[in-house]
């Protein structure tokens, strides 16, 4: 799995840290930090889950490569 942010169109919202602490973090501005573009399987659902709420929607996850956890 590979998980992208556009931190550009970032509203703060704060959902993907609260679906994948793991995963992705924020900034001093609120705004989206990603901390593992490529996270191991046991995140990949979080990660899913993070990118489906985020209401900007401005993560990006692919399976590229992946098994599909």
């Amino acid at each position: 799995m590979k998980v992208a942010v556009d931190r550009r169109r970032c509203i703060s919202s704060g959902y993907c840290v609260m679906e994948a602490p793991a995963v992705f973090t924020r900034d001093e501005d609120g705004l989206v930090v990603l901390l593992d573009a490529d996270p191991p399987p046991a995140q990949h659902a979080a990660a899913r889950t993070a990118a489906l709420a985020c209401p900007a929607a401005v993560i990006t996850v692919s399976e590229e490569g992946s098994d599909a956890a």
